[in-house]
């Protein structure tokens, strides 16, 4: 089932893969996500299994203290 908020140009996070940094939506078909992140670049995910949550681009409070 598809999000109907994971839209381009969203900003988001994986919580399970922090490192990968902040994501911006790049294209959302169904429940393939396009996400191109800070440290990882592109990555397409199924949404059915990876949980991405909307984040505001300037509130960095999601980073871990050593990141």
């Amino acid at each position: 089932m598809s999000n109907p908020f994971l839209t381009p140009g969203a900003f988001v996070i994986n919580r399970l893969e922090l490192s990968w940094g902040l994501g911006q939506i790049q294209s959302a078909i169904g429940n393939k996500i396009t996400v191109n992140f800070e440290q990882v670049g592109k990555v397409v995910v199924n949404s059915d299994y990876v949980n991405l949550e909307i984040v505001d681009a300037e509130d960095n409070s999601w980073r871990s203290p050593d990141a």
